[in-house]
């Protein structure tokens, strides 16, 4: 079994050698393969770090161990992250022309990943992290990656500048939150890019194309590692990987011409897309505030508990391999309602909004009855 792993690996890092040739790569790029090669770039490549990654974090101890919150029984690497965002990295540098909004994303995605990297090898507390991630944003928004719902008056610019914030900031510590189960964040990763490709195909952005289909195909290069239906994952995203993902998904949705002259469908999309994302953060923020566990911002930022989404599913019964599968059947849901805006007007957006919005109550009905169910001991304050 071994000597074909080997040999397959092998294999796996000629096609990755073969992709690095220029001729190759100008075939594709002539072809209108654009896409496509840098699919099979960004997969081969980060599927093909991590098993050196993952060496690397045994041999330095950066490793998370099992305690009373976390659901994995043995100590497992960490670093996972370094390789995705690594190597969406590595095929933007290699293969796109970088713009304005793109330099943005890098740099603010950059400051995540550096600051999540510092907490999985050394804890850094909740604050600083917050404090990092709106730092990070404002890179973001001085490089014109901003919502531009307002008019562009001082109140206005005041109000995107905000929403802006609000987005950015609560997308990644929604997805990092999800980074509790194996395959959770990434598969949610996955799903999200391959949407926003698609809505990207059908608006014709093909510079958003890229830069999606580039994070689909790290994400994918990880999964195999991370999500196995026989075993536990063999390596995590940690913090470093979880926040970066999340961060570039929210920067992709600011980045992105979702409908020409069109708020409401403009604002649809990645409301549709990371629905799931913006559905936990709210229901756990007005779940804690309403039970009084959370009384300040201080507090919302310093609580951790078993009340996320994946964690209510568990307690209503399902594995967490089916905890994980539900919520990948969420995303898609909605996903597939991004889809059908292309053709449709104002009223139809709504109307999509709204009946993504009642699939959403009736998840929440199971998360109450998840709520009941579960011990009242599941959550701790820390």
């Amino acid at each position: 079994m071994r000597v074909f792993k080997t040999i397959g690996y092998a294999l796996l890092a000629m096609g990755a050698g073969f992709l690095f040739y220029p001729v190759v790569r100008e075939w594709f790029f002539q072809a209108g393969y654009r896409w496509c090669y840098l699919l099979f770039f960004s997969f081969l490549v980060c599927f093909l770090a991590i098993p050196l990654v993952r060496r690397i974090a045994r041999r330095f101890k950066v490793l998370d161990f099992p305690d009373s919150r976390k659901v994995h029984l043995v100590p497992t690497p960490l670093l996972g992250g370094v390789a995705v965002a690594g190597t969406f990295a590595l095929t933007l540098l290699y293969n796109l022309h970088f713009s304005l909004g793109l330099k943005g994303v890098v740099l603010g995605a950059g400051i995540v990943f550096f600051a999540g990297l510092i907490d999985d090898i050394y804890g850094l507390p909740a604050g600083i992290k917050l404090v990092i991630q709106i730092v990070a944003t404002y890179v973001l928004i001085r490089f014109g990656v901003v919502f531009n719902f307002f008019s562009a008056t001082v109140l206005g610019s005041i109000a995107n500048s905000f929403l802006t914030f609000l987005w950015v900031v609560g997308i990644t510590n929604a997805l990092n939150f999800f980074d509790g189960m194996d395959g959770l964040a990434t598969g949610m990763g996955i799903i999200a890019s391959l949407f926003f490709s698609l809505v990207a195909i059908q608006t014709q952005q093909h510079y958003m194309i890229y830069l999606s289909v580039a994070l689909l195909g790290s994400c994918l290069g990880f999964l195999p590692y991370n999500f196995k239906f026989r075993r536990s994952a063999s390596i995590f995203l940690g913090d470093a990987g979880s926040t970066f993902i999340g961060f570039t998904l929210a920067a992709l949705a600011i980045l992105g011409d979702w409908a020409a002259n069109n708020p409401v469908k403009a604002l649809s999309t990645p409301l549709l897309i990371l629905g799931v994302l913006v559905f936990d953060m709210v229901y756990i923020t007005v779940a804690r505030i309403a039970s009084g566990r959370v009384r300040s911002l201080r507090g919302w930022i310093d609580y951790v508990g078993k009340d996320h989404l994946h964690h209510r599913l568990e307690s209503l019964g399902l594995s967490k391999k089916q905890s994980v599968l539900f919520i990948y059947l969420m995303m898609a849901i909605l996903g597939l309602g991004a889809l059908v805006l292309k053709r449709g007007e104002t009223i139809e957006a709504l109307l999509v909004l709204s009946q993504s919005a009642m699939v959403l109550l009736m998840v929440a009905v199971l998360m109450i009855k998840g709520r009941t169910n579960s011990s009242p001991r599941s959550d701790e304050q820390h």
